[in-house]
């Protein structure tokens, strides 16, 4: 009846069927009524042309409520005609709106939505009923207030935020616990929702216990309330984290995201890239690398285009001087495997990891094979896998590099362009006779000591080019000051190294030059004797 009908109508079924499920309606009769209704859509779409349309929404609002499980789509598609209008509505409804970034808010409102508020402004509602509540211990009214909220898809933040009151406030577990019984039993948080929000929390209570001592202990005492009272299904709830390697090992980790939150809020504030490395280098804890990494790219995301910005600077700056690209690699797989969380507290969260993954590709810091490495370990079909695909297509599109270094509207992005300029017109002066302190100055002066492997990769590339080996004078003298440090000077040949195919085809010399400026690095020492290098065709050398 409501396909045919506004959307309002439509909504308020949508609404109906996640209030009624599991407390009133079995989770299998909801699975068969919509295989009914996908086995009929050739009728419906007789009576209501938009029917193919309209049951995709349907369906997908059904996935995103919790109502139904993702895998009802591939069991109902192999039992469906190949030509029927019910493969249509699975098809429909997988790419064109569960395959969508952010998917579950633009589903949720798709029909008018049921408030036209922001996620934000519902938390802000959220946090202040409960401190409402707790203060004044009325029930029937928080639980108007949840109701009035009509957000049914959102209930599984009210549990959480509910649960970290209770954790943080020890006074207001009882009233915390008796409201999210009262919920429950009311039908008012449905059996999905409530399992949803301690699954979120279990998700972050190791990162909760930097704050709250105990952290874990209290919510597996609220796990266990909410098992033996009946409101809370013991099955759905997730496993907290286990500390395998100990409570030492635990310490450890704790104290590092500590000391690696402080580290990043002062980076924002005076932007002291060298303040970073040595912090870095003090704390000497290199398994924690992948951590930091994500601490700072989950706290720019929470800020304005300015600290994203710097995020993305930094990032660059600790390649190879501080973090190997496994550890990088590694971060963005942590950042990734919990986006669909980070979604729920961060509207554009997608968005926002797909630009930090193409700017790290921008940036060489990494490479377009490290995305299909990140994709391998990311859950076919997850939201991280899906930002994967987004990042490349950023960098696929027409100027993608100027595009994405300027993505956070500017700021150091436009200096990175601005430098290889810069470079590029150092390196020609003094190849045509300029003077080698000038030029040592110049580079000095642009203040990205993370981006002198640039200058070493243009220099040696010049040199082929123009068949002036004065250029290489010019990256001794650098290395003796200690202007450019051997981990930058290795990155520079590396990337030079990759590229040599390429280059073989403008400078049919290049891997003879090449291989001799290699030996010639070695021999004066700013190049280590370990460093090795091959090409597409050729074996390591």
């Amino acid at each position: 009846m409501a396909m045919d009908r506004h959307d309002r109508e439509k909504e308020m079924a949508a609404v109906l069927l996640s209030s009624l499920y599991a407390d009133v309606i079995e989770p299998e009769q909801v699975s068969k009524g919509f295989s009914k209704l996908l086995d009929s859509a050739d009728d419906l779409a007789l009576d209501i042309p938009e029917a193919v349309d309209i049951l995709a929404l349907f369906v997908a609002r059904a996935v995103v409520d919790d109502i139904l499980p993702p895998a009802f789509l591939t069991k109902t598609l192999k039992s469906l005609p190949e030509d029927s209008k019910g493969v249509e509505v699975i098809q429909k409804s997988e790419k064109s709106y569960l395959s969508a970034p952010l998917h579950a808010e633009i589903i949720e409102r798709r029909w008018g939505g049921s408030t036209h508020i922001t996620v934000e402004e519902v938390k802000k509602k959220i946090s202040d009923l409960l401190n409402e509540y707790v203060e004044s211990g009325d029930k029937a009214e928080a639980c108007r207030c949840i109701r009035d909220l009509n957000v049914p898809f959102f209930h599984h933040e009210v549990v959480k935020r509910a649960l970290i009151l209770a954790m943080e406030r020890r006074s207001a577990e009882p009233h915390i616990v008796a409201l999210l019984k009262e919920a429950a039993e009311e039908g008012l948080i449905t059996s999905s929702q409530m399992s949803k929000g301690f699954g979120r929390l279990a998700d972050t209570v190791v990162d909760l216990s930097l704050d709250i001592i105990n952290a874990k202990d209290m919510f597996e005492s609220l796990v266990l309330k909410a098992t033996t009272e009946g409101w809370l299904s013991p099955a759905s709830v997730k496993s907290i984290p286990s500390q395998q390697n100990g409570p030492a090992e635990h310490d450890n980790a704790r104290l590092f995201k500590e000391r690696a939150v402080t580290i990043i809020q002062e980076y924002f504030l005076s932007d002291d890239i060298s303040e970073v490395t040595r912090s870095l280098e003090d704390l000497a804890a290199p398994d924690f690398n992948a951590v930091f990494v994500k601490r700072l790219i989950t706290l720019a995301m929470d800020r304005k285009n300015r600290e994203k910005e710097m995020a993305s600077v930094l990032l660059s700056a600790l390649y190879t001087e501080v973090f190997p690209v496994e550890d990088i690699v590694n971060g963005f797989v942590l950042l990734l495997e919990s986006a669909e969380d980070t979604a729920l507290d961060i509207p554009d969260a997608a968005n926002e990891l797909s630009l930090f993954l193409a700017r790290a590709v921008i940036d060489d810091v990494l490479a377009p094979l490290n995305l299909e490495e990140i994709d391998s370990q990311l859950k076919p079909g997850s939201i991280g896998s899906e930002i994967v695909h987004m990042a490349r297509s950023l960098l696929a599109a027409r100027l993608a590099g100027e595009r994405i270094l300027r993505c956070w509207g500017g700021g150091t992005g436009w200096a990175v362009e601005d430098a290889k300029d810069k470079i590029n017109k150092l390196l020609e002066e003094y190849e045509t006779g300029g003077d080698i302190g000038e030029a040592c100055q110049c580079i000095r002066d642009l203040n990205m000591p993370f981006f002198h492997h640039e200058v070493v990769k243009k220099a040696l590339v010049m040199a082929m080019e123009k068949k002036n080996d004065r250029l290489l004078n010019l990256l001794q003298e650098c290395s003796s000051e200690g202007l450019i440090t051997i981990n930058q000077m290795m990155k520079g040949f590396t990337r030079v190294a990759d590229s040599l195919d390429d280059l073989a085809l403008d400078i049919p010399n290049a891997r003879e030059k090449f291989s001799s400026y290699v030996e010639q690095a070695k021999v004066n020492g700013w190049l280590v004797s370990s460093f090795t290098y091959g090409t597409k065709s050729d074996p390591a050398v």
